[in-house]
């Protein structure tokens, strides 16, 4: 068995590799920062560089920033459609890389013969991610499988020729689990994805045993927790059965987008690489639309190949007993050729292009919305998983107040989710598929304290198992109810979003269903709405439609974005949702770029919660200041200067998270990693200490992105 910690070589930046003999004159040029900064590395800066390297991933290509989208934010500052399609040219890697897959059918082919035989014989498929990939690994479970099953229980004849052959449990026994489990999809337990014993500890409580089908999936390649998750269904095989790479690779697969070459140097994705009863499933796109931000397109391309290799086998698997006519009526055509399926992601993208003028309004309004302090409300319904997955990522990835608890006054968060049910519990079930779940507390404690990690990684997962007691789902109401009406309704200046996804057309139009009370609500108050519509039916129809909405103004205040799919041959409703999903994506990028909180194609707002954040938050530092150094205005001025190194930029920056955490509760634009590039860029060219004081009312009266544009133009 392995265990925490994992230890690895110091991971040097890319200036530092290319210049391995440089050491003496880069221990110069850290005395010298440092010195005139008058900063003595915290403990905890010191610990960080030399003991958590495996929590250092800036070398990762998924951390890099795209080409595509360098000035991002000051494209879409400009130009909306401008700064759209250069989002959707950073999908169109994710079209490259499916396409490819041709030529890795194989690798493929056993996922699906995997689940196909979990259908046919009882067991469990047990899908594993983490944080954006985690998110998707309980979408699958909630948005696809137990909503396809559900339907399939309506037909009563259909259901009574499967049922014999594969039992009542069959909703149950897919399981989408992350670190933490379901408390994490709105606020995840500290410490639960830095080790590799949460992931090992799940997988048993959930009872996987061998034999299941295990999917792991992590973005990065690297996440301990994932990748306990994915040993300990190896040594539980191997304990149980003789090993047999062979059989062993139609029960485990791993997800990964990040290149075999960039992986390596770490110890624990180096025994995984080279483990050949785990089968790999690259996935690599190449970096993100926005840096390290893999809500985008790592987790799409996971969430799309993941979601078609599903229902290739559940087709598969009903033709053993259904006729096509019975099959048909379940939404399968011809038989599912996955190849084919894998080939109409490019028709997505297309579709979403067209778009770009309406969705652009759509930014537009929630921009405004959000500057004059208003609020934006999403209600979906077929669409709840997604929509509630892309706005429960925004708190934490763009230092946002992340969605309110129950009773907060006043509202905090300028975003909220709404799904069409008028209690919690059905909430919880809509976007879940199930009932919300908790960690049975009594199996963790135990198990936890017999851990042989990092002790301080201990304490702090010890800590925050306490935030999945039962009583935490209470503080979360996603209910479109009387209750949340009266305290969260719609108020004049606020934004309507209501997503809708074929065949929910005639929920439109329908006087007693949720979404005309939804749309009511704000057109009463004088609101505008957005309709986001992911449709089988041509333009025409839906405009047919939308024009009997009463009040609804889609050639003046309101907004209708109308994306056509054609439906044939996708019962699950993959391709629409997935179409949402990048939708809504750059939709959120876009919003938070015009508001500031992107800077280039990076989030330098990011709040440095966990010890890979905290590595994202230095390499965020390092790279805006070494950019400034190197640009022809700063030289003139200033004179050639060395690049900072990892541990100047990490030592600032642990010094500004001291700083802040010193100060009390901090407006959202505020962020320890701003706050250290301002402090080192003005030390440096004014050649003396800048105090984190002075930084903070630059900050505030400047902003990161205007202080960027202009400081290398100044002089000293």
């Amino acid at each position: 068995m392995l265990a925490d910690p994992i230890t690895v070589p110091i991971l040097l930046t890319a200036t530092e590799r290319a210049a391995p003999r440089q050491d003496q004159s880069a221990a110069d040029k850290k005395a010298t920062l440092l010195r005139l900064l008058g900063l003595i590395p915290s403990p905890r800066s010191i610990d960080y560089v030399h003991e958590k390297t495996p929590y250092q991933l800036h070398p990762l290509l998924t951390e890099q920033r795209h080409p595509k989208t360098w000035n991002f934010s000051d494209r879409i500052a400009d130009d909306l459609e401008a700064g759209y399609r250069m989002l959707f040219a950073v999908d169109e890697d994710i079209a490259d890389r499916l396409a490819s897959f041709d030529r890795e059918a194989q690798v493929l082919e056993r996922a699906v013969q995997a689940i196909e035989e979990a259908i046919l014989s009882g067991q469990k498929i047990y899908v594993f991610g983490c944080r954006e990939t985690g998110r998707w690994a309980k979408w699958l479970e909630g948005s696809l499988w137990r909503p396809f099953w559900k339907n399939l229980q309506t037909r009563d004849k259909i259901w009574a020729k499967v049922r014999p052959e594969i039992g009542d449990a069959i909703e149950n026994r897919l399981i989408g689990e992350m670190p933490g489990g379901d408390i994490s999809l709105v606020s995840p337990l500290k410490g639960w994805q830095d080790l590799m014993l949460t992931g090992r500890l799940q997988f048993q409580e959930r009872g996987i045993e061998p034999g299941d089908v295990v999917f792991c999936i992590s973005a990065s390649g690297e996440t301990p927790a994932v990748i306990g998750t994915i040993y300990e269904a190896l040594d539980r095989w191997t304990k149980r059965y003789p090993y047999e790479a062979e059989k062993l690779q139609k029960k485990l697969f791993f997800f990964l987008n990040n290149p075999r070459e960039v992986l390596l140097p770490f110890d624990r994705c180096r025994v995984l690489l080279e483990e050949p009863g785990i089968v790999k499933i690259d996935c690599t796109t190449g970096p993100q639309a926005l840096a390290g931000f893999t809500q985008m397109q790592a987790s799409t391309i996971d969430a799309f190949l993941l979601a078609h290799v599903l229902q290739a086998a559940l087709d598969r698997s009903l033709r053993r007993f259904l006729s096509d006519k019975e099959m048909a009526r379940l939404g399968f055509g011809r038989p599912v050729v996955l190849a084919d399926k894998i080939r109409e992601f490019p028709d997505i993208l297309r579709a979403a292009t067209k778009i770009v003028p309406s969705l652009s309004r759509m930014t537009a309004s929630a921009e405004k919305t959000f500057r004059d302090g208003g609020f934006v409300s999403y209600l979906a319904s077929r669409g709840a998983g997604t929509v509630f997955n892309i706005c429960a990522e925004q708190g934490p990835a763009f230092h946002i107040r992340p969605l309110d608890t129950v009773g907060t006054k006043p509202r905090k968060s300028r975003i909220q989710v709404w799904v069409p049910q008028p209690n919690q519990e059905d909430a919880w079930r809509t976007i879940l598929g199930r009932p919300f779940r908790t960690l049975p507390s009594a199996f963790y404690e135990k198990r936890l304290d017999q851990g042989s990690a990092d002790p301080d990684l201990l304490r702090i997962a010890q800590e925050s198992l306490e935030s999945s007691a039962e009583d935490r789902k209470l503080l979360y109401d996603f209910s479109f109810s009387d209750q949340n009406l009266r305290t969260k309704g719609p108020e004049k200046g606020d934004l309507g979003v209501l997503v809708v996804i074929s065949p929910e057309e005639d929920l439109l139009t329908d006087k007693d269903s949720y979404f005309s009370e939804f749309m009511s609500q704000f057109l009463r108050k004088g609101c505008q709405m957005a309709i986001l519509f992911i449709t089988e039916n041509s333009d025409r129809e839906i405009n047919k439609i939308v024009r009997k909405i009463p009040d609804f103004d889609p050639d003046g205040k309101d907004i209708m974005a109308i994306l056509s799919l054609d439906p044939a041959g996708d019962p699950l409703a993959i391709n629409r949702l997935i179409a949402s999903k990048i939708l809504l994506n750059a939709h959120s990028a876009a919003v938070m770029a015009r508001t500031g909180r992107v800077i280039g194609n990076t989030v330098p707002v990011l709040d440095p919660a966990d010890l890979k954040s905290i590595g994202q938050a230095t390499a965020l530092v390092l790279s805006h200041v070494n950019d400034v150094l190197k640009k022809p205005d700063w030289v003139k001025r200033h004179g050639i200067q060395k690049p900072i190194s990892y541990g100047e930029s990490n030592a600032v920056l642990f010094d500004a998270i001291r700083f802040m955490e010193g100060n009390g509760k901090q407006p959202e634009q505020d962020s320890s990693v701003a706050l250290s590039i301002i402090r080192i860029l003005e030390s440096l060219r004014l050649n003396r200490a800048f105090s984190l004081e002075e930084a903070m009312a630059i900050l505030r009266e400047t902003g990161l992105q205007r202080y960027l544009r202009d400081v290398a133009t100044q002089s000293q």
